[in-house]
């Protein structure tokens, strides 16, 4: 399979973080997506662009907060993440580009 611009659409970014990173010791990545994207939707364009083998995806829908920016009150957008599981035998390097 060839990558469509809709599996760009659909992943964002890779999330590093501190607990992102003991998460990839269990052979799994984090990863932005689009807030509408669906389970196999996120299986589909990982596979696509990374060329891996993926064995389950959970999403977690991080609500926005409520800021205040030099007096004016303001809401940060809701993130959705992707916990992507690996199969065995495969690994992502997030520290590289695509």
């Amino acid at each position: 399979m060839s990558a469509k611009p809709e599996h760009y659409d659909v992943i964002r970014r890779p999330i590093v973080t501190e607990k992102s990173t003991m998460v990839s010791e269990n052979s799994a990545v984090v990863f932005e997506v689009a807030i509408g994207s669906s389970k196999p939707q996120i299986k589909e364009a990982v596979e696509t662009l990374f060329g891996v083998k993926v064995k389950a995806v959970n999403t977690a829908v991080t609500k926005g907060k409520n800021k205040r920016f030099r007096g004016i009150k303001g809401t940060r957008k809701d993130v959705k993440k992707a916990y992507v599981t690996l199969e065995e035998g495969n690994m992502i390097d997030v520290n590289t580009g695509l």
